[in-house]
């Protein structure tokens, strides 16, 4: 089921010949393409003569009765139980089309792949439920905005895994889990004061599995003014979604801010920000920070929230291990919404393959008014960039789970409050720190102790409290920035000189 929030926040050889640059998803009234010999070897191969060719927008024509759609007539569009593909074929996956219209305009070609060969998926106006909606007469293959993975067999209703719909965005869910943060294929000037470009996948190409592999496969083209891409994805659903991720990207020109793995997600009401609300509800968030495990080894945790004013954060590395959003906050009672149940979105890691080299991981904090946008987004942001007419290679795997495969060996933080200080601009601050090895006090070192800087700004009234009951450490303090409008802070427990816990950072802003 499509909610209003999860929608309203999107805000080759032979067969490659139909992906001429500028043509539409498909000719109205055209009959299907023959089916052709496929390789990833020919998309790579199409990406990378696309990229020397001018950039030309694929045609998004769409019929006035699905173009002007509000989101509940949108919602009244769905597909049939014959639509999905493989659904009978005891594989373990079907793949269910999704219509165009609404804000998914745009068409996505969509090709499955049998015995090596591809064949279009053709659209099929008796295959949909149009709702309140009367569809015009005479309509043509007008193609798909995109589509759902569904899991299928052991005698269970197929379910929802995940979802590949709008420009590039695509995300999953894990058993259990609702559907939360989004993916992209690629990032390319976020925030940046020339403009955000947004890459779109033109075509993808699915797989078709076996019971026995547990696995899909989905090829993609990726094409945008600046870049053409070719991507793998290979989808395993379980306990975790685990997606492993290979892509060459080709540059038509130089692009100086790239940013590969990209996630966005929602942080609108958390009890680090000062936007309270008139809303019955304590939190609003479907992640509670950015998580990154340094080339060096360090785990940093960074706080995020809905902010007053943009803020854009880089952490600079080279190497890096792993970073993504994570939801740490699996508590009903902090969220109380049986609606959207942000307690159950899953958590998003990003585990490089091969070493990236130097940059950062690039955080954005964006203000809004509203919970169906996504403002947080992260993603690796290399020092160099692409240069005009160059080739990069990259892979990374894509853990979509309840908690990282990768953890701190030491306490993690669970909790961080900020609220008006004693006088003055002063802030104070309480973040909490959680470990088993709390709740047994005698066996912890005598000098365990919280080391914090500030910069600028001065710190006081600092203060930690042991809680065994709790198996939790927490430290207080206030910040008295001056006359400055902004602080980086650095907090991390130590015992004999070396760190116990992550490093929690934060940046306070006037």
């Amino acid at each position: 089921m499509i909610e209003r929030r999860d929608l309203l926040k999107l805000a080759v050889g032979g067969a490659l010949a139909q992906l001429a640059p500028g043509a539409a998803a498909a000719q109205d009234n055209a009959p299907a393409p023959a089916p052709q010999p496929f390789s990833f070897a020919n998309v790579v191969e199409h990406a990378r003569t696309l990229s020397k060719k001018p950039y030309k927008a694929v045609t998004a024509e769409l019929p006035d009765a699905f173009s002007n759609l509000n989101y509940e007539s949108y919602v009244g569009l769905r597909a049939r139980p014959e639509a999905a593909v493989w659904l009978n074929d005891n594989v373990g996956f079907a793949i269910e089309p999704l219509h165009r219209g609404f804000i998914f305009s745009n068409p996505m070609q969509i090709f499955t792949i049998e015995n090596g060969v591809s064949s279009r998926l053709v659209y099929d106006p008796a295959k949909f439920d149009f709702g309140k909606i009367t569809p015009p007469q005479g309509l043509g293959d007008i193609g798909f905005s995109g589509f759902r993975v569904l899991t299928t067999g052991g005698g269970a209703a197929a379910a929802e895994v995940a979802i590949f719909q709008g420009a590039n965005f695509f995300r999953a869910a894990a058993r259990w889990q609702t559907m939360g943060a989004m993916a992209r294929g690629l990032a390319i000037r976020t925030a940046d004061a020339k403009g955000e470009e947004f890459p779109q996948f033109r075509a993808i190409w699915i797989e078709k599995p076996t019971l026995a592999a547990g696995a899909l496969v989905l090829y993609a083209l990726l094409d945008s003014e600046s870049v053409t891409g070719a991507y793998r994805f290979t989808l395993r659903p379980g306990d975790a979604v685990i997606v492993d991720t290979e892509c060459t990207l080709f540059a038509r020109v130089a692009v100086d801010h790239v940013g590969f793995a990209p996630m966005t997600a929602t942080s609108y009401l958390s009890p680090m920000d000062r936007r309270r609300s008139d809303d019955l509800r304590p939190v609003v968030a479907e992640v509670t920070g950015l998580q990154m495990w340094t080339g060096n080894g360090e785990w940093l945790w960074r706080t995020v929230a809905n902010r007053e004013a943009l803020q854009i954060s880089s952490f600079v590395d080279d190497k890096p291990k792993g970073f993504g959003f994570v939801q740490r906050n699996r508590d009903f009672e902090q969220y109380q919404d049986d609606v959207q149940r942000w307690e159950m979105r899953p958590s998003l890691w990003i585990a490089p393959i091969g070493e990236w080299g130097p940059g950062s991981v690039q955080l954005i904090e964006i203000p809004t008014e509203s919970e169906v946008n996504d403002n947080i987004i992260a993603y690796w942001r290399p020092r160099d960039g692409l240069a005009a007419g160059s080739e990069t290679s990259f892979a990374y795997r894509q853990f979509w789970c309840w908690l990282p495969p990768d953890r701190p060996q030491g306490a993690v933080v669970t909790a961080a409050r900020s609220g008006r200080g004693s006088g003055g601009k002063k802030r104070r601050f309480v973040v909490q720190f959680s470990a088993e090895a709390f709740a047994e006090p005698q066996r912890l070192p005598p000098d365990l102790r919280p080391v914090l800087h500030a910069n600028p700004g001065a710190i006081t009234s600092l203060q930690s409290y042991l809680m065994p009951d709790r198996r939790a450490y927490r430290v207080a303090f206030e910040i008295d920035p001056g006359a400055e409008t902004y602080s980086e802070m650095r907090l991390v427990i130590e015992a004999a000189g070396k760190p116990v816990s992550e490093t929690w950072l934060y940046r306070w802003t006037s």
